[in-house]
């Protein structure tokens, strides 16, 4: 048969399975029979078209809905963590990536920004804190400002204020998602013009060993967080073969998981800024060890855990394709 006629014959049904939702659980096992049929065929006739991914995504879409219901029941708290949540940061690493590269070039611009011009570092980060930090430069403790007032108040009013951050840069994605890249423009610059500010004080060193300790975690789940504003921006340009409005919808429900998920990564953060970071005096080895962790955490839930976890679904579809045939 040829690929436009087989096609054309199973279009409506590959539809269909796509957009049902609320399925029994024997609905869902004939559906997902049905297009491995289909996907094996595929495979068979024609093994490098655009018809064979389209119908093993597909398939996986299914696989990890089986899988879902099966545990749901038990230990919902756990798949979300372990399974569905790093799903959604492979399906968009795409996204996440170029969260990624507008903070790190507008990151760039604030730093060169702040180089060139003697007047944007106060214009940025205000005159009372540029101030407050020449004074504490000034007493050889330029990271005091880490240490006024109470830890649990401090890490209170970070946790909230990082959250706030998090749900605004996301929520913004609606407007087309330059609300999202305005929200990484206002935070990169800053971040960037911070950074040259400490190093043109000559204390690059410490900044590493000190506000990184709690940075690596905020600024990764920041630009994580635009992320998940660009998926839902993006549902809303790019609507595929969706209706502009299911798309959308399924923009916001992974966004909106993008989202919860950051949540312990932003109080923890706090946590380090409110209660660890004040201990400037403490050993290079923990500060060292503290750094490592954050990023080591973050490069492998968002990115090669991820993989692994697809990869690992994909090659669980070949499996029960070859054996049904």
């Amino acid at each position: 048969m040829r690929e436009a006629l087989f096609v054309k014959q199973n279009t409506q049904k590959w539809k269909d399975y796509e957009n049902s939702k609320d399925l029994s659980p024997d609905e869902l096992a004939e559906s997902f029979i049905s297009i491995t049929d289909d996907l094996a065929y595929a495979k068979t006739f024609y093994p490098k078209s655009n018809t064979t991914k389209y119908l093993n995504g597909l398939a996986a879409t299914f696989h990890q809905s089986i899988y879902k219901n099966k545990k749901e029941k038990t230990n919902r708290f756990i798949t979300f963590w372990s399974f569905e949540l790093p799903l959604v940061f492979y399906k968009h690493r795409k996204p996440l990536l170029y969260s990624f590269l507008f903070f790190a070039v507008f990151s760039l611009m604030g730093a060169l920004s702040a180089k060139y011009d003697n007047t944007f570092i106060r214009l940025i980060l205000g005159d009372d804190y540029v101030n407050m930090t020449n004074a504490n430069i000034a007493k050889g403790d330029p990271f005091g400002v880490y240490k006024q007032g109470n830890s649990f108040l401090m890490f209170s009013q970070i946790a909230f204020n990082n959250i706030a951050v998090e749900l605004t840069t996301f929520i913004m994605g609606i407007f087309l998602s330059v609300g999202t890249i305005y929200q990484l423009m206002n935070n990169g610059i800053m971040l960037g013009s911070f950074e040259y500010y400490l190093y043109s004080k000559g204390i690059s060193a410490q900044l590493m060993l000190t506000v990184w300790i709690h940075g690596t975690l905020e600024i990764s789940a920041i630009i994580i967080a635009g992320g998940a504003g660009l998926v839902l921006g993006n549902s809303l340009l790019f609507p595929k073969t969706y209706k502009r409005i299911d798309a959308v919808k399924m923009g916001a429900k992974d966004g909106l998981k993008i989202g919860i998920g950051l949540i312990p990564i932003f109080l923890t953060a706090a946590f380090f800024e409110g209660f660890v970071t004040r201990h400037t005096e403490m050993p290079l080895w923990l500060s060292l060890t503290i750094l490592i962790l954050s990023f080591t955490f973050i490069i492998w839930y968002v990115i090669l855990y991820p993989a692994t976890l697809n990869r690992k679904i994909n090659n669980n579809t070949t499996t029960i394709n070859e054996t049904a045939y």
